[in-house]
């Protein structure tokens, strides 16, 4: 009976997932189809319109910063926590090493080595704060936000910190060669399909293949057009950008560290039911410290690649980023009751949170109207986790009635966790 209710369990989770996965594909494919019809006076005028290659190199540019940022944030959210300093992280990250170069002259590697690990240390802190004295994650990083961004001002003077060396500059502003970006998709074929495989491989070895090898076929054939479509958009201007690279590295990592480690597994026990995480086992308060200390990781990364785009490290870096992160990680699929969330989700977040930046300011449009637009996207997001589990509560209802015993699945599946 466990074990039954157990894989129910999974499928209904994977179908949740799937269902709010394409309802953010489509929605989406509708926004780059309207921003590409009002930006193009009816699809009369394609030139300068939303949908040319030079403004989606633009585009997926400009949300790698904020897609680094939500993959960190998905796996701190799944352990049913919340970081409001990460953007103030990132800035503050970004001007330590902006400073580094131009006030000390230090060379590119050094200040990567330092900013890393600045990151990482300041994650770890606030991770241990959080874990081990048990105030509020909220309480923690708002703290951190202020102190952080009070910091950003006290590095930078109220002034931006410029020019960085050109070796920094070349992670926020280059681009892979028209040569390699083909080799690069070939790589992510191959990766996409060979994954597909091994899972499929799995299931069958643990006798839980419910899939129709005609659907996985379908399913690799889109990725893989989605893959040579994206490369050839961004061929067609300069080629893949250095940070979208970046980013794609470390979604895969994550996602690794996620979902095939035994730490990822641990992070989600801890969001699903922390206390029988405890029970079985897990030390709660050491995995949550270093999952902040991932995420301070990010953060930084996110830092100095801002820092690098934009040459300079200024004061308003990181402004309200930490915002855009959350956003990414929730309308990606990741809920903020914890123990559900997948990093690939982020990015897809991060995605729709860049169209509607770039989509408006192609239309001239103030900026409160992102705002707005974001704020009702995120409530619609968080209604939509909200419905779905409600749903999953009444199937889980319903097949308790059957339970002659009079005591729920629910229950026994606590019993014997703990």
């Amino acid at each position: 009976m466990l074990k039954k209710a157990s894989s129910g369990q999974k499928l209904f989770s994977a179908e949740k997932f799937d269902i709010r996965t394409y309802t953010m594909i489509a929605a989406l494919i509708l926004m780059w189809i309207g921003f590409t019809y009002l930006t193009s006076k009816g699809f009369t005028d394609m030139d300068g319109s939303f949908i040319t290659s030079r403004n989606i190199s633009n585009l997926v540019r400009q949300m790698a910063i904020v897609g680094i940022m939500g993959t960190g944030m998905v796996l701190v959210i799944v352990t049913g926590g919340i970081d409001l300093s990460v953007g103030s992280v990132m800035g503050f990250v970004g001007c330590i090493g902006a400073a580094l170069q131009v006030w000390h002259g230090m060379s590119t590697t050094e200040v990567i080595f330092i900013c890393l690990s600045l990151g990482a240390l300041i994650g770890l802190l606030e991770g241990s704060l959080i874990a081990y004295t048990g105030v509020p994650a909220f309480i923690i990083t708002l703290g951190g936000m202020l102190v952080f961004r009070g910091g950003v001002l006290g590095i930078t003077h109220g002034t931006t910190v410029a020019p960085l060396q050109k070796s920094m500059v070349y992670f926020g502003q280059s681009y892979l060669s028209e040569v390699i970006s083909p080799v690069i998709a070939v790589v992510a074929i191959v990766f996409l399909v060979g994954s597909e495989i091994v899972r499929r491989k799995t299931k069958e070895k643990y006798n839980n293949l419910n899939e129709p090898l005609n659907k996985m076929i379908v399913r690799c054939i889109v990725y893989s057009a989605l893959v040579v479509a994206t490369v050839a958009i961004l061929n067609s201007y300069r080629g893949i950008p250095i940070p979208v690279l970046i980013m794609l590295v470390l979604v895969i990592i994550v996602t690794f560290i996620a979902e095939k480690t035994t730490f990822g597994r641990r992070v989600y026990a801890i969001g699903g039911n922390i206390d029988a995480a405890k029970y079985s086992g897990i030390n709660v308060e050491r995995n949550i410290a270093f999952v902040y200390a991932l995420n301070g990781l990010l953060a930084a990364v996110a830092g100095l690649i801002l820092a690098a785009r934009l040459n300079a490290g200024t004061p308003e870096a990181g402004l309200n980023l930490e915002l855009d992160a959350i956003a990414a990680a929730v309308i990606g699929g990741t809920s903020m009751t914890g123990g559900v969330g997948k990093v690939v989700g982020a990015i897809l977040g991060a995605l729709i949170m860049a169209t509607i930046d770039n989509g408006m300011s192609m239309m001239n449009l103030d900026a409160y109207w992102q705002y707005i637009v974001k704020g009702l996207i995120l409530g619609a997001a968080v209604w939509f986790d909200i419905k779905t589990k409600k749903g999953s509560s009444k199937v889980k209802v319903d097949t308790d009635s059957s339970n002659s015993n009079g005591i729920t699945e629910t229950n026994c599946i606590g019993k014997a966790k703990i």
